[in-house]
């Protein structure tokens, strides 16, 4: 489409599609006039990626290991999930949610065949997801006619920014200014004793995170979610999951939920999943068991776009990538190496390191207090390594499932020699 203005001055628009010929500095001024300024970009102009590279409009390449922030979850530019949402796009996009559709049925049944839950709402984001947790709670208790309403929930967790996950968030930051829906507790996360004290009749259901990403990549303490499945069955609570960012596999399993090396299998009531579910293509979904599956009849929540062929194509796409090629098994090996890679960094850069956390290839590595992580990311990108921040000194890495051992290594080695320029502090 190109935007054109008349002779009178109203705009024209025609449907001439071409490549753009601008370049980054034109496009960035562009940016600063029209976008509204609720981010903080980094002046990159991208254009085109394949797998864990990504490419601007002058052809510039960068390693991405932060893959969208876990979105990317096959790599960019896959050509059997690029073929797919090609051929489903010029079959059908959208029907929405008066009909169902053949997309939709098939990816509600393989998610809850991964799972091991009953029920699928699928919508557009984490953020909905978890706002649909939140509601669900809710009205399943409010349906059997009990008053309880209340959600607790961690300090430094993440779980979106509409105003129920905003709520349900546990960094004031992020709520300054907005406020929030009442009656969410936030305790301190892997403190069990501290739920319990919480934990009274009014409470609808504890919300956790298996791995808090934005909190600062901190993994749940041995025996902690364990304890909160104990705990909600004790006093008739729900236990909600958000798997947004550790489910589909980032963690070396499934779901974040599921047996690890360390526990065994822990039953959530429901999950929350998005990000790298469809690999870079908008979807959400929250899985549920049989039991919530009457907590939201016709009428009490929906979505839209929720749902859609095109989305749930996408989604299925990946699930059959990810199963064929192996990923999900390779995922353990792989993060394992980065995390060997990064406790090299940390040894051998003591002033500026603190340690090295994480699972799968959702890792972090810690600066040490006086380091701020945000600060450093401009200089990696100048280095071609694209990485995010999560909380103050952690220094995150959730590169694409399919990135290979020797792009990890390229990548370690770039922060390496960053941080070793890095004055003291």
């Amino acid at each position: 489409m190109h935007v054109s203005v008349s002779a009178a001055g109203e705009p024209r628009v025609s449907s001439r599609t071409t490549m753009t010929t601008r370049t980054s500095a034109e496009l960035l001024e562009l940016a600063s006039k029209r976008l509204y300024p609720n981010y903080k970009p980094a002046a990159m102009m991208l254009a085109r990626g394949r797998g864990a590279e990504l490419f601007d409009v002058e052809g510039r390449r960068w390693l991405d290991l932060m893959a969208g922030v876990a979105v990317c979850s096959v790599g960019h530019a896959h050509p059997k999930l690029a073929a797919a949402i090609g051929e489903q796009a010029a079959r059908l996009m959208h029907v929405s949610n008066y009909f169902y559709n053949e997309e939709n049925v098939l990816l509600a049944d393989e998610l809850c065949r991964l799972s091991g839950l009953s029920r699928a709402f699928f919508c557009n984001s984490g953020a909905e997801a978890n706002e649909a947790m939140f509601k669900l709670a809710r009205r399943y208790f409010h349906a059997k006619g009990l008053p309880r309403t209340r959600i607790i929930a961690f300090h430094n967790a993440f779980h979106g920014r509409t105003m129920g996950a905003l709520s349900m968030t546990g960094t004031p930051k992020y709520r300054e200014g907005f406020g929030g829906v009442e009656g969410v507790t936030h305790v301190a996360y892997g403190d069990l004793a501290a739920v319990k004290a919480e934990m009274k009749g009014d409470v609808a259901a504890v919300i956790v995170e298996p791995v808090q990403g934005e909190g600062g990549v901190l993994p749940a303490p041995a025996g902690f979610l364990e304890g909160l499945r104990a705990i909600c069955d004790e006093h008739g609570a729900l236990l909600l999951v958000d798997e947004v960012q550790t489910g589909i596999g980032r963690l070396g399993r499934w779901f974040g939920y599921q047996a690890s090396d360390t526990r065994g299998e822990v039953r959530p009531d429901a999950i929350s999943l998005a990000k790298g579910l469809a690999g870079g293509f908008p979807i959400g979904a929250m899985l549920t068991s049989e039991e919530l599956a009457t907590a939201l009849p016709p009428g009490t929540h929906g979505s839209t776009f929720g749902g859609n062929p095109l989305a749930c194509c996408a989604a299925r796409t990946v699930l059959r990538i990810l199963d064929e090629e192996g990923i999900v098994a390779s995922v353990k090996a792989k993060g394992e190496r980065l995390r060997a890679m990064l406790l090299e960094v940390v040894r051998d850069l003591p002033n500026v390191c603190d340690g090295e956390r994480g699972e799968g290839l959702l890792r972090g590595l810690l600066l040490k207090q006086g380091y701020v992580a945000r600060d450093i990311l401009p200089k990696l990108a100048d280095a071609g390594v694209l990485l995010t921040a999560a909380g103050d000194r952690v220094l995150r890495f959730t590169p694409p499932l399919v990135v290979t051992e020797s792009e990890l290594a390229e990548g370690v080695a770039a922060v390496r020699k960053v941080l070793a320029g890095l004055p003291p502090v």
